[in-house]
């Protein structure tokens, strides 16, 4: 094996090691934090996470190595930390995934393996993020109509010729119970021409105000 794929533990002084696993680690996680949040709305916390996350990771494992009873403290550390964190995008747990492994390469001593690895995953997910996969993201539309407007069908050829697909998802009443408000999650054919959708249901629904936003981030569930 090519000595550059060892581990460098044992090679040199404590010190010196563990400032180049750190060093290493720090570099891993300003490669996996650039390839997050290429053509994607990472916020900056979320980026400064990946950014530290392989040097906490290299730190605690290098301490907890041989040791078991500091073994189980951090394991039961780390699954408190996990019921206190919400639940994140699938390109959000993927990139903590990355940042992880990264720091568990540097704690082992293996840091070139460790850049090598964050490159090539961090090429992976920049390749990927050009490539159209998956469903047209959903947009969340609400419709105001009068309480006379008998809404069952009132727009379904207008969804039929501007949407690919299109769900009620919650009826209320509004202004006294004189207005329903109608809330669909739809996609769309073409993006480029929502005026025209709109301007077609505004004469189905009496120009009353209508609403079309980009949908409520839910996880990107896994």
């Amino acid at each position: 094996m090519p000595i550059t794929f060892e581990s460098i533990l044992g090679t040199n002084t404590m010190v010196n090691v563990y400032l180049i696993c750190l060093g290493v680690s720090l570099l891993c996680g300003v490669l996996s934090a650039f390839a997050a949040a290429f053509r994607s709305h990472a916020t900056k916390s979320f980026l400064v996470c990946l950014i530290l996350l392989p040097m906490i990771v290299t730190t605690v494992i290098m301490m907890v190595n041989g040791n078991v009873g500091t073994g189980v403290a951090v394991m039961g550390a780390f699954s408190l930390v996990r019921f206190r964190s919400v639940p994140g995008k699938a390109r959000d747990i993927a990139a903590i995934f990355l940042t992880m492994t990264a720091g568990l390469a540097c704690a082992a001593g293996y840091v070139v393996i460790a850049v090598l690895f964050t490159l090539l995953v961090g090429v992976v997910m920049v390749v990927l993020s050009f490539i159209p996969m998956g469903e047209q993201r959903t947009l969340d539309l609400t419709i105001t109509v009068p309480e006379t407007l008998h809404f069952h069908n009132a727009f379904a050829d207008v969804f039929e010729k501007h949407t690919s697909s299109c769900r009620l998802v919650r009826t209320k009443t509004t202004n006294m119970g004189s207005l329903y408000k109608l809330s669909y999650q739809v996609r769309l054919k073409d993006r480029g021409n929502v005026q025209g959708f709109i301007d077609d249901l505004r004469v189905r629904n009496g120009n009353l105000e209508i609403s079309l936003a980009e949908a409520e981030d839910n996880g990107e569930d896994l």
